[in-house]
C-alpha cells in the first residue's frame, strides 16, 4: 500500500500544475490532499454546483477543502438539458460535459492537467462516466498507482483525513427512474430528505423517489434500528412534510446496484 502511495506521489509529481476535480469524497479529498502536498499551490480543487449535486455535499466539500488548506473554488452549472429526463446515459452525457468545463477552466487559469479519483474498484463496477473521462484525456492518478478504495481510506486515516470513512454519495438523478422527466421540486425534496436522515444519524442512505413515494435504502444491519428509533414518528412526518406521499423501507437495503434495476422493471 505504501509503495502504491510514493508512486502516487511520483505521478502527480510529474504533473506540472493540477486542477482535481474536487467532490469532497474519500477518494477526491484524498487526491487533493496528496496534490497539495506535492504541488502546493500548483494545485486547486474545482468542485461543480449542479441542481443535481445535493447542496450538503457542496458545503462538504468547502469545509474539507479548508481543512487540507488547499486553493479550491466552485463553479456553478446549469442544467445539461440532455439529461433532464434522466437517460440511461445520463452518466457518460453528465461526465463529458462536467469535465469538458473543467478542461476550459484549467486552461484559463494555466494549469496543465485535471485529474479525478477513480480507483481499482471503479473499474470493476459499470461506469459509463468513465468512456466520457477517457475521450477527454481526465488524468486518474489514484488508478494509475493501483489504489484500491479500503487503500484510499487506511492511507487518508493515517494523515488524518476526516474522510476516510465517510460513506460513498452520488448524484440526486441516481434516487431516480431512468427515461422520467426529473422535476425540480422532487429533486429538491430527495436532497432535503436525504441531509434529514444524514442529521438523524443515518448516514448511508439513499431516498429513491418512485411517484412520489420515499423509498429508504440504508444498510441491511440498521434497519432494525431505524423501525425500533423511537424518532421514527418524527421522520414519517417531516418527510411527508416534504412533500412525499408514502415513506419506505427497503428490505433488501441499500445496494449501490438498485439504481439500475429501473432497466428492468420502470420504476
Amino acid at each position: 500500500m505504501y509503495k502504491k502511495y510514493e508512486q502516487l506521489k511520483e505521478i502527480i509529481a510529474s504533473y506540472e500544475s493540477l486542477v482535481v476535480a474536487f467532490s469532497g469524497g474519500v477518494d477526491s479529498t484524498f487526491l487533493l490532499k496528496i496534490a497539495y502536498d506535492v504541488l502546493g499551490d500548483k494545485a486547486i480543487g474545482i468542485t461543480a454546483s449542479t441542481p443535481y449535486i445535493a447542496t450538503w455535499e457542496i458545503d462538504d466539500a468547502i469545509c474539507i477543502a479548508r481543512e487540507i488548506g488547499a486553493k479550491h473554488e466552485i463553479v456553478q452549472k446549469p442544467w445539461i438539458e440532455a439529461i433532464r429526463n434522466n437517460p440511461k446515459e445520463r452518466c457518460y452525457l453528465c461526465k463529458h460535459a462536467l469535465f469538458s468545463s473543467l478542461l476550459d477552466v484549467a486552461h484559463q487559469k494555466g494549469f496543465s492537467v485535471v485529474a479525478e479519483g477513480s480507483n481499482v474498484d471503479d473499474t470493476k463496477e459499470h461506469r459509463p462516466g468513465r468512456v466520457a473521462l477517457g475521450e477527454l484525456g481526465i488524468k486518474t492518478p489514484l488508478l494509475d498507482a493501483g489504489l484500491t478504495k479500503e487503500e484510499i481510506r487506511a492511507l487518508s486515516n493515517a494523515l488524518g483525513l476526516s474522510t476516510w470513512d465517510k460513506p460513498s454519495y452520488a448524484c440526486l438523478l441516481t434516487r431516480f427512474p431512468y427515461d422520467k422527466h426529473i422535476d425540480e421540486k422532487a429533486l429538491r425534496m430527495v436532497d432535503h430528505a436525504e441531509a434529514y436522515m444524514i442529521d438523524q444519524g443515518y448516514g448511508n442512505i439513499r431516498v429513491r423517489y418512485v411517484e412520489g413515494l420515499a423509498r429508504l435504502e440504508i444498510p441491511m444491519e440498521h434497519s432494525l434500528h431505524l423501525i425500533n428509533d423511537k424518532r421514527l414518528g418524527d421522520i414519517c412526518s417531516y418527510l411527508k412534510s416534504l412533500g412525499f406521499s408514502y415513506v419506505t423501507l427497503d428490505l433488501e437495503g441499500y445496494r449501490h446496484a438498485s439504481v439500475m434495476e429501473s432497466l428492468n422493471v420502470g420504476v
